[in-house]
């Protein structure tokens, strides 16, 4: 019989895995550990883990309910809102950083390096990572393609890019475009070709303090 860790986060071989991280049940199960685990510092309620991982609030309320009875994670119940937070004194804590790093973290490391930079309209991750977060079969993402539309400070965005690049052990490969180049991206064969590929949104404002 699998162990109690084993057996709540890795899937079952007839249970359809996520393409960009196979080990996990589900990108919501690998999503929400994310947030826990790549932000030790910080408390998340489950609505917010909910709202990130883009999972209705009773399944993130399960998957918090599974990560804190396997002594991953505790839970306050604080008002009407229950926060939870990563537990950083368990043997597991370290190699299950670095994999979700490896595998969820740009989408939660990225915004971190990018918030509080003015003029970014939008940010996504698009290329190969984008691809496996969406499901597209195909090999394992190495470079983290990084498209950013505003007009910020190129200094600013290069080096978060490169702050980001060290912290996910992967290189971040940035383009920026204008908000008007974006807007009229059909005019543009690279964009245009784009836009018809997977583009995973960054939430800057969802960053933790």
């Amino acid at each position: 019989m699998p162990i109690h860790i084993v057996d709540s986060i890795i899937v079952y071989v007839n249970t359809k895995a996520p393409t960009l991280a196979p080990l996990f049940r589900s990108n919501a199960q690998g999503e929400i550990l994310a947030r826990l685990f790549l932000n030790p510092e910080t408390s998340f309620t489950i609505s917010e883990l909910a709202r990130a991982a883009s999972t209705p609030y009773a399944s993130a309320h399960r998957e918090v309910s599974r990560i804190a009875e396997m002594g991953l994670a505790t839970t306050e119940k604080r008002g009407q809102a229950v926060e939870v937070q990563a537990r950083r004194d368990t043997p597991i804590f370290r190699p299950l950083a670095e994999l979700l790093g490896l595998t969820y973290g740009p989408a939660v490391v990225i915004p971190t390096h990018l918030a509080g930079i003015g003029g970014i309209s939008e940010a996504y991750i698009y290329g190969s990572w984008a691809a496996r977060r969406e499901g597209e079969p195909g090999d394992s993402p190495g470079d983290i393609d990084l498209l950013i539309v505003g007009n910020p400070s190129r200094r600013e965005v290069y080096d978060a890019a490169r702050i980001a690049g060290i912290s996910l052990r992967r290189e971040v490969n940035l383009r920026i475009v204008s908000t008007a180049a974006w807007e009229a991206a059909d005019a543009d064969p690279f964009l245009r070709t784009l836009t018809k590929r997977p583009l995973i949104p960054l939430d800057l404002q969802e960053t933790p303090s």
